[in-house]
């Protein structure tokens, strides 16, 4: 019987090869920087599909955002210090985040990964950010990982999950990065598994033929019975 995919995935493989990368868009996003625009433009309307945005209009600004897995904080500087008054990430990889927290709107800087990452006492924010990096945490791990990020929401707040889809019938695993890939049925359960419904799911349009479907998912913890 084949192993799951997410079993062969390593943390320290993981962080080995994101310490080799690059510390610029182009490493970020693997070779296609070009992507970064229409990525952002899409996670903007998303938000605002939520009520979110820069606070024009219909659209509230949020108190504190936590992004997991920020890089080099090209999500936290392109989007979510524009929609909140402070953004807080985790990131392991430090040099990733070393000119990262004297940029306005940032926050608090965890050089952790996703897997180690706890919450202070009391700590609450309105959105949780995760977007490319969930594929280095496996299936438990990732569970665990949600369960901490539903603990700390706000009233109202919810979690942001945007991860490139497997479609090929099941979870893919790379070795190049220690990563598993896997397919929106596998996402939801383990988001079931952490308590949280999907309140808005849509793909990302405009991205280059040939990659993998990127797909968003609003999350918010499940009402008490």
């Amino acid at each position: 019987m084949e192993a799951p995919a997410d079993s062969y995935v390593d943390g320290a493989d993981g962080r080995k090869y994101w310490s080799g990368i690059d510390a610029d868009v182009n490493g970020m996003l693997g070779g296609f920087p070009y992507i970064s625009r229409v990525d952002l433009q899409g996670s903007r309307a998303f938000l605002a599909k939520m009520g979110v945005g820069s606070g024009v209009g219909k659209l509230r600004r949020v108190g504190r955002v936590l992004e997991g897995g920020a890089g080099i904080g090209r999500i936290t500087e392109g989007l979510l210090v524009s929609v909140s008054e402070t953004v807080d990430v985790v990131e392991p990889i430090q040099k990733f985040t070393e000119n990262l927290q004297s940029k306005p709107g940032v926050g608090r800087v965890f050089n952790v990964g996703l897997e180690e990452w706890r919450p202070e006492p009391g700590e609450k924010y309105d959105i949780v950010w995760n977007q490319w990096c969930l594929g280095h945490l496996r299936d438990e791990e990732l569970v665990e990982y949600l369960e901490r990020c539903r603990g700390v929401l706000e009233e109202g707040g919810f979690v942001v999950v945007k991860e490139n889809m497997s479609t090929s019938g099941k979870d893919i695993f790379d070795a190049l990065d220690s990563a598993v890939t896997r397919e929106d049925r596998k996402f939801r359960e383990l988001f079931e598994r952490a308590g949280l419904d999907v309140v808005r799911s849509e793909i990302q349009n405009g991205l280059p033929a040939g990659l993998h479907p990127v797909r968003s998912y609003a999350l918010k913890p499940k009402a008490k019975p």
